[in-house]
């Protein structure tokens, strides 16, 4: 399972993720222009003593990270999609694709991949749900459709 930030900007994010992966052996990328330093601070205690666990890929950019991982089954979260996150269906080796918490997902990517969208449904009432929150929603469902393989 991979998880993919596209230019992430909040350091506590990342670090919250980072250790979402490390609990769960997925894989993270992080790709583009990061918002922190990878020795920054908050990013090093979201993540507490965990780092040494997460399997962190750094990429220049989207494209050079599908070139080198030719990544078969991505899905897209996006609350410009029309489909909800669980008509996914994780399978094999998933990788899910989250945009900046500021801007999302960049237009081109959305429009490269439009069968590939999805989102978690909210109310009106917010623009969107916390990067963190998202992330830890849709790879439990994942590994909830796979029968949570290798964790106790």
């Amino acid at each position: 399972m991979h998880v993919v930030l596209v230019n992430p900007l909040i350091p506590q994010n990342t670090g919250n993720i980072s250790r979402l992966c490390a609990g769960v052996d997925a894989h993270l990328h992080l790709v583009g222009k990061l918002g922190f330093s990878l020795d920054d601070r908050y990013l090093k205690r979201a993540g507490l003593d965990y780092w040494p666990h997460v399997k962190l890929h750094l990429h220049a950019s989207f494209e050079a990270m599908v070139a080198e991982h030719a990544p078969e089954r991505l899905a897209f979260f996006t609350s410009h999609a029309t489909k909800p996150y669980t008509d996914f269906a994780a399978g094999d080796d998933p990788w899910f694709v989250f945009g900046m918490e500021t801007t999302g997902l960049p237009a081109e990517i959305r429009e490269a991949y439009p069968d590939d969208l999805y989102k978690i449904p909210i109310t009106k009432n917010i623009r969107s749900l916390n990067l963190s929150n998202s992330v830890a929603i849709v790879v439990y469902d994942a590994l909830r459709q796979q029968g949570f393989p290798g964790l106790g």
